[in-house]
């Protein structure tokens, strides 16, 4: 993954999302340890206190858990947290988004309806 330090949205939190996309796609496991700090800032070439700040973000929300000594892991239902977490949250803004978007440009219900089923259709294609 490559950080968009131009970008609005901080470190951190494109830090907590790329572990949360990782633990989706299955790549870091249920009760499997994460990275650490230490890691997460050698491998983004960032500061470990914004590192931890990500990992923070996900621990507040039970999302990882602390082991004393050990450090932090994926807790058991995670990928669950995570995938209501991005429906109710990011999925429902985007939604509203698009239906607002489409209100200014005259699209109507069923052409918005449609080019959704189009574009589902075609979601293997760039």
């Amino acid at each position: 993954m490559i950080l968009n330090t131009d970008g609005t949205k901080p470190i951190y939190v494109q830090i907590a999302e790329w572990l949360e996309t990782e633990i989706l796609s299955g790549r870091i496991k249920q009760d499997e340890k994460i990275y650490s700090q230490y890691q997460l800032a050698d491998m983004f070439n960032i500061n470990p206190a914004t590192a931890a700040k990500g990992l923070n973000i996900l621990a507040d929300e039970s999302i990882l858990y602390k082991k004393r000594g050990l450090g932090m892991f994926v807790s058991t239902d995670a990928k669950e947290m995570i995938l209501t977490k991005r429906k109710n949250q990011t999925l429902k803004r985007l939604v509203r988004e698009i239906v607002l978007e489409a209100e200014r440009l005259s699209v109507s219900e069923n052409e918005l309806l449609q080019m959704i089923k189009e574009a589902n259709k075609g979601k293997g294609e760039v």
